[in-house]
């Protein structure tokens, strides 16, 4: 198969809503259409606004609407139900553990079968151990984002010939500022949950001496406590909930500082979009940050420490303590929508000619 031919390939997705990995998933099966490659997207367990993300694209989603988190499940339902929509797939691509756990129970043994994680494994019950391991015998390629993954899933005999490094597209660069905007900002873009430290960053910012307006774009189950603790700490003049934002570029660009607090975190598109538009990062030095933020792309502080956050931000505002922004914006430009499009393409074609031939490296 040539790079000019057309190919469908088949998505499939364990959960689906506003988060990273899925906005990653959207944007590279809009940016593959150039290639020549048309997505079919399938979803276990699907939230109305992970729905109404990808309709808003033109994408329609069949969904197995499953009322549980299939994340991290092992659902013989979800692989009965995968069977026939499996059935003369050229390529499935299942993303998320229970995606391509069911896959790998689903697909054909002629159909060539990719495997992804973004994030860290972190089990929310007993550890589904064994059944990877499993799995993962018929992984023909598999995508891991942050080097957590990929240890994991090499520890359970993958080879590692067939590990690539799970990348993404940086999307929404250049953009313009947002009108009314002060330039003295801070912003936070990303679910309004526990393990992406939105509490951490509140806690900061009422340690520094002249709190800058803050702005946390985002939803999420943590929202009402968040707005507690602004209460709490006397910053309702400064911090602001604007809610979930299908373009964070407005917001981002000419910011201050674009905050990354997570307690656990792959790789940021927020941080990859801050970086194209010339923004400093500050974020926590956990699972995959480090890898994006060396050479001294971004500052970098302990997680889940709210002193040492609030005294590099203190240093950034200040103009005292800044990243390398030409380095940072050269790295981040360097992955293009193109490019990361063209390194999925090859990867794709080369597994249905049964071509043993690497995609090329950024």
């Amino acid at each position: 198969m040539t790079s000019s031919e057309s190919l469908s390939i088949t998505r499939v997705i364990a959960k689906l809503e506003p988060g990273g990995a899925q906005l990653g998933a959207l944007n590279l099966t809009l940016a593959l259409r150039d290639c020549g490659i048309e997505s079919h997207i399938l979803a276990g367990h699907s939230t109305p606004e992970g729905l109404d993300l990808f309709a808003d694209h033109g994408i329609e989603v069949e969904t197995f609407a499953s009322p549980h988190d299939l994340q991290y499940e092992c659902s013989r339902e979800f692989a009965g139900w995968l069977g026939p929509r499996l059935a003369g797939a050229e390529l499935v691509h299942g993303q998320m553990f229970g995606a391509w756990w069911a896959a790998a129970e689903a697909v054909p043994a002629d159909a060539p079968l990719v495997g992804s994680e973004h994030n860290a494994v972190r089990w929310p019950g007993p550890p589904r151990v064994e059944q990877m391991r499993a799995a993962l015998q018929r992984i023909d390629l598999f995508f891991a984002t942050g080097p957590a993954s990929r240890a994991l899933v090499l520890e359970l005999g993958l080879p590692a010939e067939r590990l690539r490094v799970g990348i993404a597209a940086v999307v929404g660069a250049p953009a313009r500022q947002r009108e009314g905007l002060p330039a003295r900002r801070l912003v936070y873009a990303s679910r309004l949950h526990h393990e992406k430290g939105p509490d951490l960053l509140l806690d900061a910012v009422a340690l520094l001496e002249r709190p800058p307006p803050t702005f946390l774009l985002g939803a999420g189950p943590l929202e009402p406590a968040l707005r507690q603790q602004v209460a709490a700490l006397g910053l309702d003049e400064v911090a602001q909930f604007v809610g979930w934002q299908a373009e964070p570029g407005p917001w981002i660009a000419g910011a201050a500082a674009c905050v990354i607090p997570s307690r656990h975190e792959a790789r940021s598109l927020t941080a990859l979009l801050a970086m194209a538009l010339g923004v400093p990062v500050v974020g926590t030095a956990v699972e995959g940050m480090p890898e994006l933020m060396a050479e001294g792309r971004g500052l970098l502080v302990a997680p889940d420490d709210p002193e040492a956050l609030a005294f590099a931000l203190e240093g950034v505002l200040a103009r005292r303590r800044l990243p390398n922004l030409a380095a940072a914006r050269a790295y981040a430009m360097a992955h293009t929508q193109e490019r990361v499009a063209a390194y999925y393409a090859e990867a794709y074609r080369s597994l249905v000619t049964r071509n043993t031939k690497a995609p090329a490296a950024l």
